[in-house]
């Protein structure tokens, strides 16, 4: 088997089971096929949003829909299959859900599947037949092993060969079996199978063999597992994850046949007496039921909260494209620190990718030959081992293309270490800021890395769980991965261990000079509109190739970069900022021109006047959107000051006699090196 075609997730599989107790439609995974785009507007986004929207309306009756519309390379091809066991209200919503939350994790994308707790979703421009091997294979296992593997495995295969022929014998409307047998002890095995419909009896069994055939490579002597594919499904545990009463499958109707006269019971004299003994009945049978899925259920609650939490173990060639993914436990992030250690030979000086205010990143390669940068963080941090746990779920949470993935913590007596993916090409000052490498960046790629960050800092603010205020974006705190490909660093994390901060306005202001916004730099008053500004000058400094300390034209250095754009723009000279290695046609000339527009805009003195990043990203994707006039931006940066120095303000105020505030503040500054990876910075999180 080809790994590298192999997409894989490992996690608790009893985990997903607590989610399919609670009916929750949550997205385990999903996959987008970067080989096949579509542009925005395009035919293939008008036959996907046809598609998608009448896809719902496809179903077969048995939790099967199936839709495709368009010719040729334009062709949708849609379909979402429901696990057999769960009724169709359930079935209903899983679908409507996942058509509205896959096109926004998968944008673009003419290939996606999204695999759900209850349900699948499927489009592209291939038809879902056509799927084979373990292409968008969604792999999860139970990490506790079984007492006895063969004697496990002998009650295992034959259970799920039967269910297998159970399952492809089914007819054109659904192929879904389940079934139990005793297993070694006292233990039983519950398993499940499924194939889509459409599939014949041969293809359905091919499928699902070949699925049973890869428990000795993933999951052998594990008690717990499933694989998902398109065209087929299986999973198997060792208590009973499915529903056996509300399922969306009927059985057959019975053949018409003449009416047979009805049964006579032994009667009984009319009267009270009778309604009396059929409410006494009634109740009886109600109370009973009742008392029985009480117990039930307790059972299934105690009997998952006993269940150890894992340890990931990431694999080798692992791809993850996650925006939404759900955290069951901090302990599931958790890394040994001897791990840790081994994989960055000790911390070595040659593994040190840099240094920041608040801890040192290591490069490091696991024992699988994954790659991951390490964030040791200070050892003077004030919270305790759960506080910081609790912290890093939240962050966990935040998953989008244009964020850096946290994969993971680790905790041993003082240290702290964060455990991020590793980004080969490095942080965006290490190209815009070189006068060789900025070459490499011509204008196409600065506007999709523009577009990229304005698009984190939008879900950041916005779409995310959290509102997260980054408070410290510079061109440091963006990294390009090996297409280039922006990723917003250090988004939360400073929170994790100096949790001073409170909503609105703080005593502690931590950031860089250069980028922040002037009512935070001078007053604390930090909001959305705080990043628009560090964002507006991040724009700028693309636009032109020079830091924001100063813009230097030919022989002549003007101070402060905002304060020459602003003039240039007034004069009508903005093209004169232009990154002179940049190749400017009339078309790009334009752009560039209307991107100094929008940077001027986001970094106006007012806040008020300063536009949302929601208005940024239509900005930067529109055209055909007319820009207001900006006014003047904030000048209160100081030319001897660096503006990569970063800067800690803090401040007490004390109201006088006269009813006027004034504040004492006093600065300290720490050295960091000039090009920085992953430095941490603070946020705020906001609950929604």
């Amino acid at each position: 088997m080809n790994t590298r075609t192999v997409k894989l997730l490992i996690i608790w599989s009893s985990f997903i089971s607590t989610y399919l107790v609670n009916n929750k439609t949550t997205l385990a995974r999903y996959f987008c096929e970067n080989a096949y785009n579509y542009t925005r507007n395009s035919t293939y986004q008008r036959n996907l949003d046809s598609a998608l929207s009448a896809l719902p309306s496809t179903n077969s009756g048995f939790g099967f829909f199936n839709f495709s519309i368009g010719q040729g390379n334009d062709r949708v091809n849609s379909a979402a299959l429901c696990r057999g066991d769960f009724n169709s209200t359930v079935c209903r919503s899983c679908v409507n859900d996942s058509i509205i939350n896959l096109p926004r994790s998968c944008p673009n994308q003419k290939e996606a599947i999204g695999y759900y707790d209850n349900c699948f979703l499927y489009y592209s421009n291939q038809s879902i037949l056509q799927q084979t091997g373990l292409k968008f294979s969604l792999i999860l296992f139970n990490t506790q092993d079984t007492s006895d593997v063969n004697q496990f495995n002998r009650a295992l295969r034959p259970l799920l060969a039967d269910l297998r022929t159970k399952a492809a014998a089914g007819d054109s409307l659904i192929k879904f079996a389940t079934a139990n047998t005793s297993g070694p002890g006292f233990s039983t095995i519950y398993g499940l199978v499924q194939c889509i419909p459409n599939l014949s009896e041969s293809e359905c069994n091919d499928c699902l063999e070949g699925l049973i055939n890869e428990i000795p490579n993933y999951m052998n002597g594990k008690v717990g597992g499933l694989i998902n594919l398109p065209r087929c499904n299986y999973r198997y545990e060792i208590y009973r994850f499915f529903n056996e009463s509300a399922g969306i499958i009927s059985p057959s109707p019975p053949p018409v046949l003449q009416p047979s006269p009805p049964v006579q019971l032994p009667s009984s004299p009319p009267g009270k007496k009778n309604d009396t003994t059929r409410v006494v009945i009634i109740i009886v049978t109600i109370v009973v039921v009742t008392t029985v899925m009480i117990i039930a259920l307790l059972c299934i609650f105690i009997r998952l909260r006993r269940k150890k939490k894992p340890i990931p173990r990431p694999l080798p060639n692992e791809t993850v494209h996650s925006e939404s993914m759900e955290i069951g436990s901090a302990e599931s992030l958790q890394y040994d620190f001897s791990t840790i250690k081994e994989a960055t030979n000790d911390f070595s000086e040659e593994n040190k990718l840099g240094r920041g205010g608040f801890g040192a990143v290591y490069r490091g390669t696991l024992t699988n030959g994954q790659e991951i940068a390490v964030k040791r963080l200070a050892k003077d941090s004030g919270q305790g081992d759960g506080e910081f746990k609790n912290e890093v779920l939240l962050v966990a949470k935040l998953q989008h293309r244009n964020l850096v993935r946290l994969l993971g913590f680790s905790i041993e007596g003082r240290e702290r270490l964060l455990v991020y993916e590793f980004l080969p090409n490095a942080s965006l000052d290490h190209f815009i800021f070189d006068p060789t490498k900025r070459t490499l960046l011509g204008w196409e790629k600065r506007y999709n890395i523009i577009k990229g960050i304005a698009k984190g800092l939008l879900y950041l603010h916005e779409d995310s769980r959290l509102r997260i205020i980054h408070r410290d974006m510079k061109a440091s705190n963006v990294l390009l991965d090996v297409e280039m490909n922006p990723k917003i660093a250090d988004f939360g994390m400073a929170r994790l261990f100096k949790p001073e901060e409170t909503q609105g306005d703080t005593s502690r202001i931590v950031g860089t000079y250069g980028y922040m916004a002037p009512e935070y730099a001078m007053h604390g008053q930090f909001s959305v509109k705080s990043d628009v500004f560090s964002f507006g000058v991040l724009l700028l400094e693309m636009v032109t190739g020079q830091k924001n300390q100063c813009f230097r034209n030919g022989e002549s250095i003007i101070e402060h970069l905002l304060s020459f754009a602003w003039k240039s723009w007034k004069n009508g000279t903005a093209s004169e900022m232009i990154d002179p290695t940049l190749t400017t046609g009339s078309g790009s000339l334009r752009d560039i021109v209307r991107s100094i527009h929008i940077g001027l805009l986001c970094v106006q003195e007012n806040v008020s006047n300063r536009p949302t990043m929601a208005s940024i990203v239509l900005m930067l994707n529109s055209f055909s959107i007319t820009l207001p006039m900006p006014a003047e931006p904030a000048f209160f940066m100081d030319s001897n000051i660096d503006p990569e120095m970063p800067l800690l303000l803090e401040y007490s105020s004390s109201t006088e006699s006269s009813g006027l505030q004034k504040s004492k503040i006093s600065k300290s500054r720490s050295r960091s090196s000039q090009f920085s990876v992953n430095d941490v910075s603070i946020s705020d999180f906001v609950p929604r």
